[in-house]
């Protein structure tokens, strides 16, 4: 390419950065064991509504408690355990962060590409699976349990997310095919969506392909498992929610929150993701009144959501992949309407409460693990 032709790409490139393009605070901040001091309060939490102020606690900085993953995802807290369990997807591994030492050990390997971690109300671990395309939960005895590995006689793409229903302890999940790749799972046979001209072999390095889970991309979609009778659902399919994500429901379980996020592998657009956050009425096993909450546009800037958490109060918690400077957690109201942003140096994609009083906001972001002290609790176990 000419000098004449990188200029004029240059010009036509899209712009990254969203002021300040030191991606965080002035001067630009540093992370890590050697991190100077941080003025309080920290000027990398931006409140957009002064009433939201009081949700926050105003000496409490954003620490970067832990780095050296490759694509870090799924924190859920253990409140027997006490410690914070979260994915390494690319690696194909579990880290657990304890509470009483900070201390971070891998918890299993291999994880089969995990994503998305959550504990039930009886403190089970539940895992969504991409490699196996499957939901699994362990139980108190150690045993692993499958939930769901397929619907109606089709397999399921690569569960990413999971909530537990807060009273009829139905397990809500969502499954779009971001698992379907070399990178974060195994991509489909030849022929597939995810591997069209075939010249990807899946079974290559992964001696369990083909014996758990489908060997194709299926329509994405989002399923409530019943515990009573051990029957899946789908409560949404891709026609009417495309790349779903995160997920998460009020404090009182009658709305359900769902991410929809950018274009997935092997996904013809249309469909693709609206990189907003949708809200349903949970009417028993049925959702009603779908609406966007929020389109996650904050002063002119796109910041397409992740994963979500809700806290007692009803505010939405959601990881944000934003551009510099807008990359990191914004805060909506149950209106859907922004009242906070936590900026983060690096894009995240997932956040739960922890601590043993469920008031520390654990944020996975790209390689690292962040967290905040709050001045609210999770809504949810784990």
């Amino acid at each position: 390419m000419g000098a004449a032709a990188v200029g004029l790409a240059a010009t036509q490139r899209p712009a990254m950065t969203a002021a300040p393009a030191t991606v965080v605070s002035q001067p630009p901040r540093r992370w890590g064991t050697d991190a100077e001091p941080v003025l309080i309060p920290d000027p990398d939490v931006l409140v957009l509504d002064e009433g939201f102020r009081a949700r926050l606690v105003g000496n409490a900085i954003v620490e970067r408690v832990w780095t050296g993953g490759d694509w870090l995802e799924g924190p859920a807290w253990s409140a027997v355990g006490r410690f914070l369990v979260f994915s390494d997807t690319r690696a194909n591994r579990q880290f657990r962060w304890l509470w009483e030492t900070g201390g971070v050990s891998v918890f299993r390997e291999p994880s089969h590409h995990s994503n998305g971690n959550a504990f039930d109300a009886e403190g089970r671990h539940v895992v969504c699976e991409h490699f196996n395309r499957r939901v699994v939960r362990f139980g108190h005895d150690g045993l692993m349990r499958v939930l769901a590995d397929g619907f109606e006689g089709r397999p399921l793409n690569s569960p990413n997310d999971a909530a537990a229903h807060p009273s009829d302890g139905s397990l809500w999940f969502t499954d779009p095919p971001y698992g379907t790749t070399l990178a974060e799972g195994r991509p489909d046979e030849a022929g597939g969506p995810t591997n069209p001209d075939g010249r990807l072999d899946p079974r290559v390095g992964a001696e369990l392909a083909g014996a758990f889970g489908g060997d194709r991309r299926q329509p994405a979609g989002v399923y409530r498992w019943d515990p009573a009778d051990r029957r899946l659902e789908r409560v949404l399919g891709e026609d009417e929610l495309a790349s779903p994500n995160g997920i998460a429901f009020s404090p009182d379980g009658r709305t359900l929150y769902v991410s929809s996020s950018e274009q997935a592998p092997g996904v013809p657009s249309p469909p693709a993701g609206t990189k907003s956050v949708h809200a349903y009425d949970v009417d028993g096993e049925r959702l009603r009144n779908g609406r966007v909450l929020s389109d996650m546009v904050v002063d002119g800037v796109p910041c397409p959501p992740d994963g979500i958490k809700v806290d007692a109060h009803g505010n939405l918690w959601c990881a944000s992949s934003g551009p510099l400077g807008h990359a990191g957690v914004v805060v909506l109201s149950p209106a859907g309407e922004p009242v906070c942003r936590i900026r983060l140096p690096e894009v995240c994609s997932n956040l739960c409460f922890g601590g043993p009083r469920r008031n520390m906001l654990f944020m996975t972001a790209t390689r690292s693990l962040y967290r905040l002290q709050v001045n609210t609790q999770g809504a949810a176990p784990g």
